[in-house]
């Protein structure tokens, strides 16, 4: 188990066969463990003594505490198994970790003769127990594990199975599970040492302090590396940085043999000749940086291709003899000069022989042709992503400033400094910059979200942002009113969401110190699942939002929900597309889909996960992550209280028990579904809108004989029920393929939450 090579993290630790909700640790635990209690009523029959149970002498490295070996359970279903799984959870550094499963077992009843207690344990049909099945002993503490990390599968599923001998069902006290993750001593993978050593010696790189092993130890990993740690092979490297460090001549052939490379960043060197073809094997490479070297030659057409795709970023821009079009780089201006000459002639003489053709068609056709000479040398040409042109239509205006091609309204910064009143109250605040309150001409309430000279966001994500609101429209989408692009002012203008933030209505802050009641959460989560549905089925391409959580969930006077900060939206490249590769993770840690992190592709099931997380928020008021005592995912939380059958354990107290007991399990059940670690296990967002009307349904059948709860949210619909909207419509919508980085972006209330009670 734990040794050299690998240490342990546990995944969970359960006590069995105990209904209290009673934690055992110090000092019944002398090791200070937390043994949480874990029952299954419909599955498992509970057994118990008083009597102490003592652990085997060559047991010292378990030492499980009498007070948890003192319950345990046997299934209800004599004739079934125990049975428990768990799904794997991928990291950045491990996509398929490897998994230690520890069983406590003791035999708690004293057995009448001719009987017997035999079983067989199996984690995915690997047995753990002796072939010929385990026997626990009376009141002494045994264990049964597997000594090597399981690994390569998405789901385990250990049984506990009666041998045919025996004649009691199988019985188990606790269980703990382990997931494995490497420790230094394991060196880099001989290949990539020898590569990154040649580099070294090309480039002579001496001042970089590069000595020893290059990902070994960690601490002491080479500047500039980054590496993979995964139990299953050695360290390798999947990061380069080698920005401003003086390398000259052409660009090693080494480069191309670090195969689990995915960064490499080269620019701002003097590196001459051309990029090498073989970088186009590299086939985990999602971003390659050659800005400003004297690179010459054409860019290899497989990482064009690449390129084109989606699957990776190539910025190459300041190289003046680096052509990007795919085919030869050799000009052909004089050619083309003489065909226009040749062009031109005929009809210049043509208007001298026979003055027929009046001079205006003359010159007409000269310039049908200039145009078509500018259309040929453009052809099949890729633009530099690292330049500040995107893959939106904008233009450069006689005053110096770029005007988009929107329908929306165009503000000049002087007009957005009468609409805020001088930009005097601030309604939020994100990485974008501050959120002011505004009104314009008309009278109507507006928040004018202006970028920040500090902001590390820039025109591309304003043009992103921009671009893609004006193109997409639902009533559960934050609308743009209009934008602001005057020289070095940009802002966007949205309609004023006056109650602020769903994430402050469910933490209690500001002026949202009410609480939400379970009607109004239930209409706000069918709401947003809403928006994000026409995200992904009503758009062409359909769109990921990255970023869904209950602070970009924004409310109305109505508490209508809508989605908002679309800037980190990434779109499909067409509707066929599995999968969207990203050059970096962006978004909200505690929020962000396991197979994300660890592998950069991004679905629609990547959204569902968020939303996921967003529902379990709802249904229980606390945070994404918990400080119970150590920081806690709410998705461990919850799944910890739900296995003891107790759904009021999780539900938000502050409800006073105000709900319909099935609407409430209903959605915590989606929710879970949602937050599966297999995106394949996960619901489509459709599904979700599906399984909330339902979970409203049963909740306004409860109401109609409750006249005392608050039941319209709205004017417009007196029996308060969430309008369901189908998305047959489809939007077509450009994006670009630039990664934002992360925006947070948080609303002040101005007003109470909801209407009142009555």
């Amino acid at each position: 188990m734990a040794n050299a090579t690998q240490g342990l993290v546990l995944l969970f630790r359960s006590n069995l066969g105990t209904s209290d909700s009673e934690i055992i640790r110090f000092p019944d635990d002398s090791h200070d463990r937390i043994w949480f209690p874990e029952s299954k009523p419909t599955e498992w029959s509970e057994i118990s003594t008083t009597k102490k149970v003592q652990n085997i002498d060559d047991d010292g490295k378990f030492e499980a505490p009498s007070a948890v070996m003192q319950t345990a359970v046997t299934p209800t279903n004599v004739s079934k198994p125990i049975e428990f799984s768990w799904d794997t959870r991928p990291s950045a550094k491990d996509s398929s970790p490897g998994y230690i499963c520890i069983l406590h077992l003791s035999e708690l009843q004293l057995l009448p003769p001719g009987t017997e207690r035999q079983f067989y344990v199996t984690v995915n049909g690997l047995m753990l127990s002796l072939d010929k099945g385990f026997t626990p002993q009376y009141l002494y503490s045994n264990t049964v594990f597997n000594p090597d990390a399981i690994d390569g599968f998405h789901h385990y599923n250990v049984l506990l199975n009666a041998t045919a001998n025996s004649t009691l069902p199988p019985l188990l006290n606790a269980v703990e599970v382990f997931s494995v993750v490497p420790t230094a001593g394991v060196p880099t993978a001989a290949q990539d040492v020898s590569a990154i050593t040649a580099i070294r010696a090309k480039y002579q790189l001496l001042k970089k302090n590069w000595m020893g092993d290059p990902c070994v130890p960690k601490n002491f990993t080479w500047n500039g590396l980054g590496c993979s740690y995964a139990v299953s092979r050695p360290p390798s490297v999947i990061g380069l940085n080698l920005s401003s460090s003086g390398l000259n001549g052409n660009v090693s052939a080494f480069f191309a043999s670090l195969k689990r490379l995915q960064y490499l960043d080269l620019s701002r060197n003097n590196l001459t000749g051309s990029i090498p073809d073989t970088f186009s094997q590299l086939t985990s490479l999602t971003h390659l940086d050659v800005t400003g070297n004297q690179l010459s030659g054409s860019i290899p057409s497989g990482l064009l291709k690449r390129m084109q795709d989606g699957s990776l970023t190539l910025r190459y821009g300041k190289n003046p003899n680096l052509c990007s079009n795919g085919g030869s780089c050799q000009p052909q201006k004089k050619k083309e000069d003489s065909k226009i000459a040749v062009y031109i002639a005929v009809p210049l003489g043509s208007v001298l022989v026979f003055a027929i053709v009046p001079i205006v068609a003359v010159s007409l056709l000269i310039i049908c042709i200039l145009r078509r000479r500018k259309g040929t040398n453009t052809k099949n040409s890729v633009r530099p992503q690292n330049e500040a042109s995107m893959a939106l239509s904008h233009s450069r205006g006689s005053n110096g400033h770029t005007s988009l091609h929107l329908d929306n309204r165009r503000f000049t910064y002087a007009e957005l400094e009468a609409v805020t009143d001088g930009f005097r109250r601030v309604i939020g605040r994100g990485g974008f910059g501050k959120v002011y309150d505004g009104f314009l001409e008309d009278g109507t309430q507006v928040a004018v979200k202006l970028r920040s000279e500090s902001s590390d966001q820039g025109v591309q994500e304003f043009l992103a942002e921009a671009q893609t609101l004006a193109k997409i429209h639902h009533k559960n989408l934050v609308s743009l009113i209009g934008y602001c692009k005057d020289m070095e002012y940009m802002a966007l203008v949205y309609e004023y969401m006056s109650e602020g933030a769903l994430h402050d209505h469910l933490r209690g802050r500001g002026n949202n110190s009410r609480c939400l009641l379970w009607k109004q959460r239930l209409c706000i989560a069918l709401d947003s699942a809403q928006g994000l549905e026409y995200l992904h089925k009503g758009c062409n391409p359909p769109l990921i939002h990255r970023d869904v959580k209950t602070s970009n969930i924004l409310l109305n006077a109505n508490l209508d929900a809508k989605l908002a900060d679309f800037g980190l939206l990434k779109a499909f490249n067409s509707g066929a597309d599995t999968h969207v590769s990203t050059a970096r993770v962006v978004g909200t840690v505690g929020y962000l889909a396991p197979e994300y992190q660890a592998t950069f592709q991004l679905t629609n099931k990547s959204d569902v996960f968020s939303f996921g997380v967003v529902l379990l928020e709802i249904v229980t008021g606390k945070p994404h992550i918990l400080n119970d005592p150590e920081p806690m995912n709410i998705i461990q939380w919850v799944q910890q209280r739900l296995a003891r059958g107790n759904i009021e354990s999780v539900v938000d107290a502050r409800m006073s028990g105000d709900h319909d007991i099935n609407s409430v399990w209903k959605v915590a059940d989606t929710a879970l579904k949602c937050t599966a670690l297999a995106p394949e296990q996960r619901p489509t967002m459709t599904d979700v809108v599906a399984q909330l009307q339902e979970c409203l349904d049963l909740e306004a059948v409860r109401g109609d004989g409750n006249a005392g709860v608050y039941t319209d949210r709205s004017g417009g619909n007196p029996n308060g029920y969430c309008g369901y909207a189908t998305t047959d419509v489809s939007t077509d919508v450009s994006q670009s393929s630039t990664a934002f980085e992360m925006e947070h972006l948080g609303r002040v209330s101005t007003m109470s939450t909801g209407p009142d009670v009555r």
